[in-house]
């Protein structure tokens, strides 16, 4: 095993403290600016001052649609911008992104015909009501003609969506609630690995612009913008406490629902943000997992609020709520909201028990949305905008980003790169649409080539082996496959079996791991399927210790913080078990 040898990012920036363009805020948003510049030429630089993609991006559903229940809205040019940007991440990173066959369970036929129409003109105003069939198929026809010519199926047209009534229903999804009167099914696509695929966003970027300080595309997780210094931006790396001015010419805050608290930091205040917060939960329940047909059941409850019902790598991921948030407080899924989740799986899958010992994780994030007054959180608009400012005490100009989702990332970050390109007077080199992201460059999209890729790459590896971590990375798989067969030492864990130790040595010093809920939450699936338990984050902290320079305290140290970190959004989670977990390495 070797010891550590990279640098970290801070010490990058702070070896050469100036870029063109700064960017605040590695989430997905930021991640794919800082990615388009890079394409361009442009020296820029990213900071983050926690890890990458660890805050409103991490508390995703998963999914990446177009957004059908904005056409409500009148948001025509989102949802178009919306199917568009889905279908072509169903080319550009087939290694994440896949279809995904979506049901609607529908209890009556001309609820919310009227009242929709009157809640749109009324700006969200108003008692919600449940949307019956009709409604839903006036809103799927619309979607259709957005959808069409999409290549959701290599390049053919997305399959139109299909209404049943209650016996073929029930034939196709016997533990529905027998109640159902009809279903209506579409295609959207899933998003298996949100964190990853921001990774391979930052990969690309990285080996765009070149590594090391003199490199034009450089990163830094754990560094936060805390002030202002002579027009420069300070920055503080929060793991040591040590700062730098950073001067640049453009500086683009990208910080999520954290925006208006940046600015304030950068010395302009701003009320651009209004974002509500989300929870979900996700069960180990093999019933529920039946239940579902493998497909997501999306619906509206009786509040107005849309939930969903999704399986996801052997779990349910069940979401999302819709509730005002303050940044200042703790981002928590609260008991009430699990009792709401727990309440609403019944309401469709009432012969399917479910409590909370089946839950094995829950997280919950607030949505980066504009300030919304009295509207209805359902309301809000899920576009995007831009708004500019001055950087206080000098001449660079601040560019903020207001809104921004998952699935139309691409887009909205070449919105904010060209307008940081126009304030350089640089002209746009190439454009980002069809360019592969990470691992989905190559890849395999049929069985035949999928076979070929791994009777390719098996080597001193078992091809079943190979197998997976093909669809774990894509097609970077190949740089962890060279990794492996040179780790000597690499051998499966014993509490995390579909992991080995050379796997996690590989990640935590290649991707800028700092901290062991690095890996647990956003390296690997560990933390989302329950994997993360006291004894395999034990293990793990053992693991990459050597390679990471850590020691038997720090490791002790890393495992409970961890451990504390996985359960953030659990209320109850009292870390008794995460402190008995970190006797066992001291």
């Amino acid at each position: 095993m070797r010891l550590l040898t990279t640098t970290r990012g801070f010490d990058e920036l702070a070896v050469r403290p100036y870029a063109d363009v700064l960017i605040i805020g590695g989430g997905i948003n930021g991640l794919a600016t800082f990615r388009d510049l890079a394409l361009q030429g442009v020296d820029v630089a990213l900071v983050e001052r926690d890890d990458f993609v660890s805050g409103a991006s991490a508390a995703s559903s998963h999914m990446i649609h177009g957004g059908i229940r904005y056409l409500e809205n009148g948001e025509f040019r989102l949802v178009h911008e919306a199917v568009t940007e889905r279908n072509a991440l169903l080319r550009t990173a087939p290694h994440y992104v896949r279809p995904l066959q979506t049901t609607i369970p529908i209890f009556s036929t001309f609820s919310g015909v009227l009242t929709a129409p009157l809640r749109f003109l009324r700006h969200g105003k108003g008692r919600p009501r449940e949307r019956g069939a009709a409604l839903i198929k006036i809103g799927l026809v619309i979607y259709d003609s957005f959808s069409r010519g999409g290549g959701l199926f290599g390049g053919g047209s997305v399959p139109r969506h299909t209404f049943h009534g209650r016996r073929r229903s029930l034939a196709q999804l016997p533990d529905l609630n027998p109640g159902v009167k009809y279903t209506a099914t579409y295609w959207d696509a899933s998003l298996h690995d949100p964190e990853r695929l921001a990774l391979d966003v930052l990969r690309d970027a990285r080996a765009a612009g070149g590594a090391g300080a003199s490199g034009r595309a450089r990163a830094a997780n754990y560094t936060a913008a805390v002030g202002v210094q002579g027009g420069h931006v300070v920055l503080r790396d929060t793991e040591t406490g040590a700062e730098t001015p950073f001067a640049a010419s453009v500086v683009l805050n990208v910080s999520g629902p954290w925006t208006d608290l940046t600015n304030l930091a950068l010395g302009e205040p701003t009320r651009y943000m209004g974002g509500t917060k989300g929870s979900h939960i996700v069960l180990d329940h093999p019933a529920l997992l039946s239940a579902t047909g493998g497909r997501e059941l999306f619906f509206e409850n009786e509040d107005g609020r849309i939930v969903l019902i999704y399986p996801l790598k052997g779990r349910v991921l069940v979401g999302t709520t819709d509730l005002e948030h303050d940044m200042r407080d703790p981002i928590l899924c609260t008991e009430a909201e699990v009792d709401y989740f727990i309440d609403l799986i019944a309401q469709v899958l009432p012969a399917i028990g479910v409590d909370r010992s089946q839950i094995v994780y829950r997280f919950a994030g607030v949505r980066p949305l504009p300030g919304h007054g009295d509207l209805a959180p359902g309301f809000v608009s899920r576009d995007y905008r831009i708004e500019s400012a001055p950087l206080a005490g000098g001449e660079t100009t601040v560019l903020s980003l207001v809104g921004g989702k998952w699935t139309t990332f691409r887009a909205s970050a070449e919105h904010l790169a060209d307008r940081a390109l126009q304030r350089l007077a640089q002209p746009r080199r190439r454009s980002t649409k069809g360019v592969p992201i990470g691992g989905g460059r190559g890849f395999p999209t049929t069985e035949r080539a999928r076979q070929q890729w791994i009777a390719a790459h098996a080597g001193d590896l078992p091809a079943e082996r190979v197998a997976t971590l093909l669809d774990r990375y894509g097609t970077v798989a190949a740089s962890v496959i060279s990794a492996l067969t040179a780790d000597v030492d690499d051998a499966p864990l014993e509490h995390a079996p579909a992991y080995t130790t050379g796997e996690l040595r590989y990640l935590a010093t290649a991707e800028q791991v700092v901290h062991l809920d690095d890996l647990l939450m956003r390296r690997t699936s560990l933390a989302f399927t329950g994997g993360a338990t006291p004894e395999a984050a034990a293990e793990i902290a053992t693991a990459v210790a050597p390679v990471l320079g850590w020691d038997s305290a720090r490791a002790a140290a890393e495992v409970e913080r961890g451990l504390a970190r996985v359960h953030a959004a659990d209320p109850a989670w009292t870390g008794a078990a995460a402190r008995q977990a970190r006797r066992t390495i001291i």
